[in-house]
């Protein structure tokens, strides 16, 4: 599929961009860096913003959601945007009653748990995007040749929040249901599929000139779990958006060991924890994938010399790769100094 003739990578405006050819594999003149969670409670701005806001009604309002989006390429020079949402956004969109709660994370009312729960659940209506791609239509005409990244959950890790009824180390009932229940639990996440992919198809076609698929929770399951119970589903949003000619990262935490199977689903980028060392990651991947990541967010609470010491580390280590885009291993703290988050930003194009 082509992209509009006005997208940013079709129209030419991101394709020269540092991040868009690091992510093609691509040694660049400087290091391309963004932050997970670089738009967030870290800057006083934002918190001005959403003051009486709830989270996701804050994702829904375009004009706001592109505000808080803006804020961190404005004051840290960060190499790309990534869309300010949250992986339950399409979920509330197809009508299922989540919110945030604050401290806590997404909570469901009515978790899907029986057949009959799942039977209700329905499909997300394009349509329903419009709020996001005004959102994006708003920020792609402020980032200029600055590239947007669009993103999604990916289907287990959506699909834990939707049994479990919120946040869970543990995730019990979604093992029960692996076990006890297998089909019942293919069927929830070939729904999360559908329903993400179809959120990353509207981000990318407004204007997103790569995509991110986080599996947040993916660590908490061994090898062959992971390639039974949770591979299948995320290759199904990576196969259905192989049409889109954007760069596919996929991330998750403590997944080391799922690295080569994570990027088997039909990632070109891999994002890699901070556990991982990158030139650890790359050998893992053979060699031939370019890597995001991964500075430790901890470092971000130390002196600067160690910090310094440490970017500087994870970027030689990077250099093992095709091509290497700095990030941090995890998101951006919300007690994080964000001067320190422009520095450390300074630091890595070498303007320090």
């Amino acid at each position: 599929m082509n992209l509009p003739s006005a997208h940013p990578l079709a129209s030419g405006k991101t394709s020269n961009s540092l991040l868009v050819r690091s992510y093609l594999g691509e040694k660049t003149e400087s290091k391309a860096i963004w932050l997970m969670r670089q738009a967030g409670r870290s800057l006083p701005e934002y918190r001005k913003v959403r003051e009486g806001v709830a989270m996701l009604d804050s994702c829904l309002r375009p004009e706001l959601a592109a505000e808080i989006t803006m804020q961190p390429v404005r004051r840290h020079k960060v190499d790309a945007a990534i869309f300010f949402s949250d992986i339950v956004v399409p979920l509330k969109l197809a009508g299922v009653d989540v919110e945030i709660a604050p401290g806590i994370g997404p909570v469901l009312e009515n978790p899907i748990r029986t057949r009959a729960d799942f039977e209700r659940l329905e499909e997300l209506d394009p349509a329903s995007l419009a709020p996001i791609t005004e959102a994006i239509g708003l920020i792609t005409a402020e980032l200029g040749e600055t590239p947007l990244i669009g993103f999604g959950g990916a289907p287990f890790t959506l699909a834990s929040y939707l049994i479990e009824g919120g946040p869970s180390k543990e995730l019990p009932v979604s093992r029960a249901m692996m076990a006890n229940d297998p089909d019942l639990w293919n069927d929830i996440l070939a729904w999360t599929a559908r329903v993400t992919a179809t959120f990353i198809r509207g981000q990318v076609l407004a204007g997103a000139s790569a995509l991110q698929l986080f599996d947040s929770w993916a660590g908490r399951l061994g090898l062959e779990d992971y390639k039974k119970f949770a591979a299948p589903h995320s290759k199904a949003v990576m196969d259905s958006l192989l049409d889109l000619p954007v760069s596919r990262v996929h991330f998750g935490v403590q997944t080391k060991d799922l690295l080569a199977e994570m990027y088997g689903v039909g990632a070109t980028v891999m994002g890699v924890d901070y556990e991982t060392p990158l030139d650890e990651a790359n050998r893992i991947l053979g060699g031939k994938v370019p890597l995001q990541g991964n500075i430790n967010p901890d470092f971000l609470f130390k002196p600067w010399a160690e910090l310094e010491a440490h970017v500087r580390d994870v970027i030689a280590r990077g250099e093992s790769a095709p091509g290497h885009v700095v990030n941090l291993g995890h998101g951006v703290p919300p007690e994080t100094d964000p001067d320190v988050i422009t520095k450390m930003v300074a630091l890595v194009h070498g303007d320090i």
